[in-house]
């Protein structure tokens, strides 16, 4: 967690948010991950997944079922999203969300739409009819060599 809460710490002073993240591995860091949102100018490269994706490649596979996840700062819905995808054993955290918030780093807008009906939402949502929707779910189910997740 020390290494976590580091990253997040010298994260700031490379131009990113000040979050950070390290993935486990039989008791060894095997990846790190640090905010780089504004450095990169994407908004999912928050250091939750930025540690996945790195502890991913360097496994070569995409499930981390013998890992544990160490974050300065608990994920916020879209890297909890990935975590679950991820599947690690355990996730830890040093600061909560509303200690987040306090600081400009407030979630609980997503937490509260992911809740509304669709058609209440804010950003407009709606689903769209069109031929051939199932197709690729088909396709998925008939082929013999998918792999799972």
């Amino acid at each position: 967690m020390t290494e976590a809460v580091r990253i997040a710490a010298d994260s700031v002073g490379a131009g990113g948010g000040p979050f950070g993240a390290v993935i486990v591995r039989a008791g060894r860091i095997i990846a790190r991950g640090r905010n780089r949102v504004t450095e990169l100018g994407d908004p999912t490269a928050h250091a939750e997944v930025q540690a996945i994706r790195a502890a991913c490649q360097e496994l070569g596979t995409f499930q981390l079922e013998d890992c544990e996840i160490y974050c300065s700062t608990e994920p916020c819905p879209m890297c909890l999203g990935a975590i679950y995808w991820a599947r690690p054993r355990a996730v830890f955290f040093a600061t909560d969300h509303t200690e987040a918030a306090a600081i400009g780093f407030d979630d609980q807008f997503i937490y509260e739409e992911i809740d509304r009906p669709i058609e209440e939402r804010r950003l407009f949502t709606r689903r769209l009819e069109v031929d051939g929707r199932f197709e690729p779910f088909r396709r998925w189910q008939a082929k013999a060599d998918r792999i799972e997740y």
